[in-house]
């Protein structure tokens, strides 16, 4: 596959809107109840928007700060702070606060934690030629995560994070430090996938040689099998997308991957004409599991394949993990109509840097 005309515009397109769907759903980030989104955004978000300063569903203050999951009632004596010690310096004080926003502090138009992750995998495959060796690349994500100061301005780390620099700080070799809690079947795990599926395909690389190299790259942070498996399938729908003639049918396209990865037929589910809110929400979880997030991605983009905007507010205003849900539905969008979202994209606070990286990467 070349890295000229259609394939490279779908691509370009496609890492815009990633970082678009993530800024658009940081401020309702985890709100699960959406009532709780129209009291705090009247109307629901219809624009990039800063962090509130308060949470109604926030439970950082239960989460650990010294290891992935939440706080134990008997947590090891010798357990030193990541939060704080190892990674986010200076956001660990708001750790205590009960509802402080998971992104407090973040103004309109900031990517969160997992976005700027994607960036650094960016950075590397630019600078190494689209060459991927599993342990150069953990040592640059160990380097972002524990700068001091902060090269990003994120208060929340997700539980892979905590527990991958746990596992780290207990002496094990990067490439072991994978921590498996109840949330490592987590979309959160599919975040930087398609950044790296892009650069090697657009290179020339096999798609099998992709699939294999997806397969270590998320086992480093989120070894589980049921993800795994659900990452080939977005390796999958990524490269069909990204290739596909023209006149291709994309709901076509979109069905299929439904059918073969989670059963799920959605055009008869869409033939229903149900509210979003009771396909994710009641049918299909809003949290961060894959077993939910996944198969409501697959439900938003077949509904609102031609209506890329209309398609990330409907995201955002569901709640839950959007963000991240938000991150993968942006991708798959751009790949479909092949331009971003520009007027949110140009209102990203660090689009001109993400645009440089993005055209490295692609390059």
């Amino acid at each position: 596959m070349n890295t000229s005309g259609i394939p490279h515009q779908r691509a370009l397109a496609a890492l815009r809107n990633q970082f678009v769907a993530d800024a658009l759903a940081m401020p309702v980030h985890w709100y699960y109840n959406i009532r709780d989104i129209e009291t705090a955004f009247p109307g629901g978000i219809t624009q990039l928007e800063a962090a509130p300063r308060f949470h109604p569903s926030s439970i950082m203050s239960l989460h650990s700060k010294s290891e992935g999951g939440r706080r134990t009632a008997n947590p090891r004596q010798d357990a030193e702070d990541v939060v704080g010690g190892v990674i986010l310096k200076g956001k660990h004080p708001f750790w205590n606060t009960p509802n402080i926003h998971y992104h407090q502090g973040m103004r309109a138009g900031e990517n969160t934690l997992n976005a700027h992750c994607t960036r650094v995998l960016m950075r590397y495959l630019a600078n190494h030629k689209g060459h991927y060796v599993a342990g150069e690349f953990l040592s640059d994500y160990i380097d972002f995560m524990t700068a001091d100061p902060a090269l990003h301005n994120d208060t929340y780390a997700e539980s892979y994070h905590r527990g991958f620099f746990a596992n780290l700080q207990r002496g094990l070799p990067p490439e072991r430090c994978a921590a498996v809690t109840h949330d490592t079947p987590s979309i959160g795990g599919l975040v930087s996938v398609a950044a790296l599926v892009l650069c090697l395909r657009l290179r020339g690389e096999t798609l099998e040689n992709v699939r294999s190299t997806v397969q270590t790259h998320v086992a480093l942070t989120h070894p589980d099998a049921i993800l795994l498996r659900i990452a080939d399938d977005y390796v999958l729908l990524i490269d069909a997308l990204l290739g596909r003639d023209s006149d291709a049918d994309v709901r076509g396209i979109i069905a299929a991957t439904a059918v073969r990865s989670v059963r799920l037929d959605l055009p008869a589910l869409i033939s229903k004409k149900r509210d979003d809110r009771e396909v994710i929400g009641r049918m299909y979880s809003s949290a961060c599991y894959i077993d939910g997030a996944w198969p409501g991605i697959l439900y938003l983009l077949y509904k609102y394949q031609d209506q890329p905007e209309a398609a990330l507010l409907a995201n955002t205003n569901l709640g839950g993990d959007n963000v991240h849900r938000g991150a993968v539905l942006g991708i798959l969008l751009g790949l479909i109509q092949g331009q971003a979202v520009d007027h949110w994209y140009k209102a990203l606070l660090l689009n001109q840097q993400i645009d440089q990286e993005i055209a490295q990467l692609l390059c």
